[in-house]
């Protein structure tokens, strides 16, 4: 402790300014990661973010950042995300946001999010059935599909 964050009190004793004993002071070291250039903050409790696409090779992909602001994305401000340092958008129409590389952060209702999670879920598994059924109707008694759908992951090593 030096003299200078030393206070004298009213006895003439020395203390510590209350700002140098908090626990933001102290911080835990952490441990070395490599950069990641879509670091993404922890978003509010109930939200999820998202990072969108708003140009493509140089081209403002208008398109994608109007179709996902109707799905119900929003745009994010620095000021949302205090205690980030995070890059922003400098020019064009999302100026200001929070954005990097043509991409751009957003955020959507939990809620929302799941309820598209869903129906593209149930997208999936209607086209699935429609390709099963189309398969089944080829089938011949004589020749019978299997309609197997597993995967098996091996590591190298022989076939013993």
């Amino acid at each position: 402790m030096n003299e200078e964050t030393k206070i004298k009190g009213s006895g003439g004793s020395s203390r510590m300014p209350r700002s140098a004993s908090g626990r933001d002071s102290t911080k835990a070291r952490q441990p070395w990661r490599p950069p990641q250039i879509l670091e993404t903050p922890e978003p509010p409790p109930g939200m999820r973010y998202r990072w969108l696409r708003t140009h493509i090779r140089g081209e403002a992909d208008k398109t994608n950042v109007h179709m996902r602001m109707r799905e119900g994305y929003e745009v994010v401000n620095p000021a949302e995300v205090a205690g980030y340092d995070l890059p922003t958008i400098d020019e064009g129409s999302h100026a200001g946001t929070v954005g990097v590389g043509g991409l751009m952060l957003a955020k959507i209702p939990e809620e929302t999010a799941e309820e598209r999670n869903a129906y593209f879920q149930s997208r999936t598994e209607n086209q699935m059935n429609a390709v099963d059924n189309d398969l089944m109707k080829d089938e011949h008694p004589s020749m019978p599909i299997s309609n197997e759908r597993r995967s098996k992951v091996t590591f190298g090593g022989s076939n013993k």
